[in-house]
């Protein structure tokens, strides 16, 4: 076999433009921060980072098209060194079908990158709506400065000065980078990086809430160091692959413990395809990794709950889609009982807990955890020895579309969560209203916003008509296509079983009478409420009418 030539190389720069555009952007969010008057940044930045946005959706966009016109999914090379397969002529290997130079490639274009890529810039643009929007009292959801001292003196006089917090733009699009960035990787180092570019962000953007600081500090603190451990698993999960395979690559781990030397690793890799699932699993809140999540989504700012739960569940499912596809499959038996320990005990979590809660914040972080069981049920069916390649195409394509419906109800249902307040008895509009008990009543003060609510929460509840319902029904589709019989029966029941909370607040807003006048719905400059709109618009046409976003999904595969 002739060595690969690692000085033969070419740049496709277009295959990362989307990405370049949003991490470029960040950086010069950044630059703006030090030397753009005060007073203008915030304008400036929201400009920037809703142009970076869009510009990044529609170069997707255009390289979807391009990749479907070439008639060659997923073998565009994204921007990295292209070396002479190190493979090539061995008998029995054909890479006809996967992404070319992938020995030495960090990030790869291809049907999942794309598609994914569209998800998670559709659920930021709207989600930056709602971190850039401000209420009637002319605050918006982040402190005037993250690093005073909750209660401090200097606090008081950074709020009454009217600091705002535009670092918050930067730091989420450097976070949406690193959300574009996972669902390209292909090479276990590059994995990582991405994971971390997405996540240290985040646990800044969590502790950054205007009120209730102490409780923010507190997840964002609780969220770093279990984030922390999940990583340094995952890592340690990538250095046993390697040990087991010789390659950081998942194609080249495929093909190396497939046609490598002879010695048996088996052991070394399921170890390491299993810590490696961890981590990823850790991300989209699956049991018994789960703990971080309630307390995050509760101390979090708003909207970046919403931002947090719609894209990084996005990005590391998709993660886990190449982790399982290429390096869990080869060891499938083992993968296979973690799995569904895993998903029953997700599914089991999200939902019992789900019926005890009184807060709106932390019964969708419960919501959330049970809608992971829900796609893990997907992927699961990917590459399952009872399935065909249809039907890994299927589970894929199902996977995708649930975490479209999933992530357009969940910014718009937190976009609402921001508008609704308490109120002590001068009249003083204070923080958000998220005891339940708060939103009695909701539909008599509000009728758009109560109308919304109940459009998520009937998505949310698989109510047909709804994004949810169709996402619902692919994923335990294809799951019963491989035989997974007994989770779809669980997940059908937990699923109903979820309804339960779901119609519980739509009672409350409806056909309950507010105890005192304690909760109002305050105006804003608009932008949450176009959020609202646009996210209602979609949840509903996903369900009236998914075949557009269907035949987007399913086309890439053929």
């Amino acid at each position: 076999m002739t060595p690969p030539n690692y000085l033969d190389f070419s740049i496709e720069w277009g295959a990362v433009l989307p990405l370049l555009i949003v991490l470029g952007a960040a950086v010069l969010a950044t630059i703006i921060e030090a030397f753009v008057p005060h007073r203008a940044r915030r304008p400036v930045q929201i400009g920037l980072s809703m142009l970076a946005l869009g510009a990044a959706l529609v170069t997707v966009v255009w390289r979807w098209t391009e990749l479907r016109i070439s008639g060659a999914s997923g073998t565009a090379l994204s921007a990295s060194l292209m070396p002479a397969h190190p493979f090539a002529g061995i008998p029995g290997t054909d890479f006809a079908t996967v992404p070319r130079g992938l020995f030495s490639v960090g990030l790869v274009e291809d049907n999942i990158s794309l598609i994914g890529q569209a998800i998670i810039l559709v659920s930021a643009l709207l989600a930056f709506l709602v971190i850039a929007d401000r209420t009637e009292t002319r605050e918006g959801a982040f402190a005037a400065s993250a690093a005073t001292r909750p209660g401090s003196p200097d606090e008081r006089e950074m709020t009454k000065a009217g600091r705002q917090q535009t670092e918050i733009f930067p730091l989420a699009l450097f976070a949406t980078g690193g959300m574009m960035a996972f669902t390209s990787a292909f090479d276990l180092l590059t994995l990582f990086i991405a994971l971390e570019v997405l996540s240290l962000p985040l646990y800044v953007l969590a502790a950054t809430a205007r009120r209730k600081r102490l409780l923010a500090q507190e997840a964002a603190l609780k969220y770093f160091i279990l984030g922390a451990f999940s990583s340094a698993i995952f890592l340690m999960g990538a250095a046993l692959v390697y040990g087991a395979t010789g390659t950081l690559s998942l194609t080249g781990a495929f093909v190396r413990f497939e046609f490598g030397p002879s010695g048996d690793f088996t052991a070394m890799l399921a170890v390491g395809a299993i810590m490696m699932l961890v981590g990823l699993l850790f991300k989209v809140g699956a049991a018994p990794f789960h703990s971080w999540t309630p307390d995050v989504y509760q101390g979090a700012p708003t909207p970046i709950t919403g931002f947090m739960a719609a894209g990084t569940k996005a990005a590391a499912f998709l993660a886990m889609v190449r982790v399982f596809y290429w390096t869990a499959s080869l060891v499938r038996d083992s993968v296979t009982v973690f799995l569904w320990i895993v998903i029953i005990a997700t599914i089991l979590v999200g939902t019992v807990m789900g019926l005890v809660q009184k807060d709106i914040k932390r019964l969708l972080a419960y919501s959330s955890i049970a809608h992971a069981g829900f796609i893990l049920i997907a992927v699961n069916a990917i590459n399952h020895p009872s399935g065909s390649a249809l039907v890994t195409e299927q589970s894929i394509a199902a996977i995708m579309f649930y975490l479209l419906a999933y992530a357009v109800a969940t910014v718009g249902a937190f976009g609402i969560v921001t508008l609704v307040r308490e109120r002590d008895e001068n009249g003083n509009i204070l923080g958000e209203a998220t005891k339940l008990s708060s939103w009695a009543g909701l539909g008599k003060r509000s009728p758009l916003l109560a109308a919304a609510m109940t459009i998520f929460l009937l998505s949310f509840a698989g109510i047909p008509l709804t994004g949810g319902f169709v996402g619902k029904f692919r994923v335990f589709q294809a799951g019963v296509s491989t035989g997974q019989i007994v989770l779809v029966v669980i997940a059908v029941l937990a699923s109903a079983a979820t309804a339960v909370f779901y119609f519980r607040l739509i009672q409350l807003m409806y056909f309950r009478e507010p105890e005192a006048d304690t909760t109002a719905v305050v105006e804003s400059e608009g932008m949450s409420i176009g959020a609202i709109v646009l996210a209602a618009i979609a949840t509903i046409g996903l369900g009236i009418l998914p075949g557009p976003a269907l035949d987007f999904i399913v086309g890439s595969f053929v």
